[in-house]
C-alpha cells in the first residue's frame, strides 16, 4: 500500500482537476459508475462473502453481520443511488448572494468543493458507494478507511470505481482506500492535516470519540443514534404500534432505529401490553423501569446505563414519564442528538416537541426510520450529523460545499 503521504498528495492533485469539471461530465462518470456496479456485481459479491463469513466466524451479533451483508438488491441500491446523485443539482459554482457596496464593489458568495475529504468507517461496504458519489459530484477528491469487517467489499467496489474513472480519463485517485485496518494508520489519517481538509467518522461511540480526540483535521461528528419515540398521553395506539415496531425492527444495526422508548403515565395500563406483545414477538428485549415492570413483569429492569445505549441489537429501553415537560427533559439528557420522534393527536404537545427537543431530526407521528439522505431527498447521504456547526442532520451535496467570497471592482482602493 502506498504511504499516507503520497495518497494525501494524489487527493490533493485530483481535487484539483475535479474543482473544473463540468456538470455533465460529473453525472457521466457517475452513471457510468452505476452501470459498472451492476455490471461486475459478482466480483462484489465473491468479496462481500468472504467478509461475511469471516464476522460469523469472529462472532458479530446478527444486526451487525446484516448491515455488512450485500445482495443483489443492496448492490442495485447502491448503484441507484449514483443515478439519483447524478440527476441532483450540483450546488457547486452557485452564486447565493451578490450584494453592492456604496463603493461600488460587488461582493457575492460561491459554494465551492471543500477539496479532499478523509472519512473513517466500521461495517457498511455501501457508504463506500455513496461516499464517492457525493465527494465527486460536489468535486471532492476522497480517502477512505474502512473496517477490517468490510475490507475485501470495499476493496471490490473500490476497484470498479476506479477504473470507471480512468475509462472517463479522470483521476484514479479522485477515490482512494487505505488497505492497512490497523488503528496506527487511522490515526495516522487523522493527523493528516496537510492534505485532508475534513474528517467524518461513520460509525459507533467508541470510533467517533476516537476521532474527536485524535484527529487535527476538522471532523464532522457522524451520529450514534439512541433515537427515542415517545408516546404521548393522547396518542392514537395503532399509529404508535406501527411506528414503534417499524423504528425499532426494520433493520437493527443502524443509527436511526429506535433505541429507547418514552411513555406517557396516563396511558401505560393500557398500551405497554401490547406495545411488548408486538415487540416480543419479534424478539425484542425490553429494559425497562419499575414503574413498566408493575404493569408487564416479564419485562427485564433496566439500570441507569440503559437509558443512553445504542444497543444496534434486539433490545430497547423503557422510560415511564407523568407529563411532556418530564419526557421532554429525559429525551434531552439522554440522546445523541440523532432523531426523536412523538406520537400524539394534541397540536399543542406536537409543537412543543418539536421546538424543544434538542436533535437533528425531530419527527411528529413518523417513524425514526425516515433520518436518511435518500428519504429526505438527497440521493444519498455522507453520515448524520449530530453536531451544529457546518452541517446538521443529513449531510447531502450542499454539506460537502464550502462557499467563497467573489469581489468584483472597478477601480476601488481603500482608503
Amino acid at each position: 500500500m502506498e504511504t499516507l503521504e503520497i495518497m494525501g498528495q494524489k487527493a490533493k492533485e485530483a481535487a484539483a482537476k475535479l474543482n473544473l469539471l463540468k456538470q455533465n461530465d460529473k453525472k457521466q462518470a457517475l452513471m457510468a459508475a452505476a452501470d459498472r456496479l451492476c455490471s461486475r456485481a459478482e466480483e462484489i459479491l465473491a468479496a462481500n462473502e468472504t467478509d461475511v463469513k469471516n464476522a460469523v466466524r469472529n462472532g458479530m451479533k446478527e444486526s451487525l453481520v446484516d448491515r455488512l451483508k450485500l445482495n443483489e438488491a443492496r448492490i442495485q441500491g447502491m448503484a441507484d443511488g449514483l443515478r439519483q446523485v447524478a440527476a441532483l443539482t450540483d450546488p457547486v459554482g452557485e452564486i447565493t448572494s451578490m450584494k453592492q457596496r456604496p463603493n461600488g464593489l460587488m461582493i457575492g458568495v460561491k459554494r465551492v468543493p471543500l477539496g479532499v475529504v478523509g472519512i473513517i468507517y466500521e461495517s457498511r461496504p455501501n457508504v463506500t458507494a455513496d461516499a464517492f458519489g457525493l465527494c465527486f459530484k460536489t468535486g471532492n477528491a476522497v480517502i477512505l478507511r474502512g473496517g477490517s469487517d468490510a475490507i475485501y467489499s470495499n476493496m471490490a467496489i473500490i476497484a470498479i470505481l476506479q477504473d470507471t474513472l480512468e475509462e472517463c480519463g479522470l483521476p484514479r485517485a479522485s477515490v482512494q482506500l487505505i488497505t492497512d485496518t490497523d488503528r496506527k494508520t487511522a490515526v495516522e489519517m487523522m493527523r493528516l492535516n496537510k492534505y485532508i481538509d475534513v474528517l467524518i467518522p461513520r460509525g459507533g461511540a467508541g470510533l467517533i470519540r476516537s476521532v474527536v480526540e485524535n484527529s487535527t483535521v476538522p471532523v464532522i461528528e457522524t451520529g450514534t443514534g439512541n433515537c427515542h419515540v415517545y408516546v404521548d398521553e393522547y396518542a392514537n395506539f395503532d399509529m404508535a404500534l406501527n411506528i414503534i415496531d417499524n423504528a425499532k425492527t426494520q433493520r437493527l444495526g443502524v443509527c436511526n432505529a429506535c433505541e429507547s422508548l418514552v411513555v406517557h403515565s396516563a396511558v401505560m395500563e393500557e398500551f405497554l401490553p401490547l406495545v411488548y406483545q408486538r415487540l416480543t414477538d419479534k424478539q425484542i428485549v425490553f429494559r425497562a423501569d419499575e414503574r413498566a415492570r408493575s404493569v408487564v413483569p416479564a419485562m427485564e429492569a433496566a439500570d441507569e446505563e440503559d437509558f443512553g445505549k445504542e444497543y444496534l441489537d434486539r433490545l430497547i429501553s423503557l422510560k415511564i414519564v407523568d407529563s411532556l415537560d418530564e419526557a421532554i427533559a429525559h429525551i434531552n439528557h439522554y440522546n445523541t442528538g440523532h432523531s426523536e420522534s412523538i406520537i400524539t393527536d394534541n397540536y399543542e404537545n406536537a409543537m412543543r416537541f418539536l421546538n424543544e427537543i434538542d436533535a437533528a431530526a425531530v419527527y411528529v407521528n413518523a417513524s425514526t426510520r425516515f433520518t436518511d439522505g435518500g428519504e429526505f431527498g438527497f440521493g444519498a447521504e455522507i453520515g448524520i450529523s449530530t453536531q451544529k456547526l457546518h452541517a446538521r442532520g443529513p449531510m447531502g451535496l450542499e454539506a460537502l460545499t464550502t462557499v467563497k467570497y467573489v469581489i468584483m471592482g472597478n477601480g476601488q482602493i481603500r482608503e
